[in-house]
This record gives C-alpha cells, sequence and structure tokens, in this order.
C-alpha cells in the first residue's frame, strides 16, 4: 500500500498556492508585528529615560542655583541669576535639539526588515516593482 495519493489538477493546484501565499502573508505580518513591538519599546523606553533624567536635572539644576545665588548674594546676585538663565536655556535647546534627533527612526526606516521582505518576495515572483 502507499501513502495517501497527492491531489492533481488545476483545483489542487491553486489550493497549493493559496495555501503558500497565506503562509508568506502570516510571515510576513508576524515580522511587521515584531518590528512594531521593537519600535514601541524604543519609544517607551527613551521616554522613560527620558522623564527621570529630567527630574533628577530639574532637582540638581534648583540645587545649583539656590548655591549660587546665595554666594553671589552681596554684590551680583541680579547677574548671577541672568547669566544661569542663559546658561539653562541654552542647554534646554541643546537638549531638545537632541531628543528630536532621538526620536528619528533608525537608518533604513522604521520597517526596513518588512519591507526588504516584501521586496524580494515581489522581485522572486518577477512583478514590476519600482
Amino acid at each position: 500500500m502507499s501513502g495517501p495519493a497527492t491531489a492533481t489538477g488545476l483545483f489542487a493546484s491553486l489550493r497549493r498556492l493559496a495555501g503558500t501565499t497565506a503562509g508568506i502573508v502570516l510571515v510576513r505580518l508576524e515580522l511587521l508585528g515584531t518590528e512594531l513591538e521593537q519600535e514601541k519599546l524604543r519609544v517607551v523606553s527613551a521616554l522613560w529615560l527620558a522623564g527621570a533624567a529630567l527630574l533628577l536635572l530639574w532637582l540638581a539644576l534648583v540645587l545649583l542655583v539656590g548655591l549660587i545665588v546665595l554666594l553671589m548674594w552681596d554684590g551680583y546676585r541680579l547677574a548671577a541669576i541672568g547669566v544661569l538663565a542663559l546658561l539653562f536655556a541654552g542647554a534646554g535647546g541643546w537638549l531638545l535639539h537632541l531628543a528630536r534627533q532621538r526620536l528619528n527612526p533608525p537608518t533604513g526606516g522604521a520597517f526596513s526588515l518588512s519591507l526588504a521582505e516584501l521586496r524580494r518576495d515581489r522581485d522572486s515572483l518577477g512583478l514590476p516593482g519600482d
């Protein structure tokens, strides 16, 4: 006795093609979901770290400003407050610039692996592309 007979014919070929296509789409969607999860974790962790850093820097700056103003109390308190305000404004602008750079997607785009796989699928099927 032989094993189960494999179906032949047009409908069997179409059924196998549909199964293969569904498998490819499923794998690509899983890859897309994984990349989406990675992006979400990257952004959330960056925001948590930024929040904690801002809290600690704020506390340190309040203490530092208080110390400097107390040290300059007799003669230069207004000048000390003005210089510190300018320094903080410059540092704040620099930090905003760095934060904007950090939130840019990684090299190649946020979903570069998924796009590369879809392009490879398109090329292997011989479909016209870009």
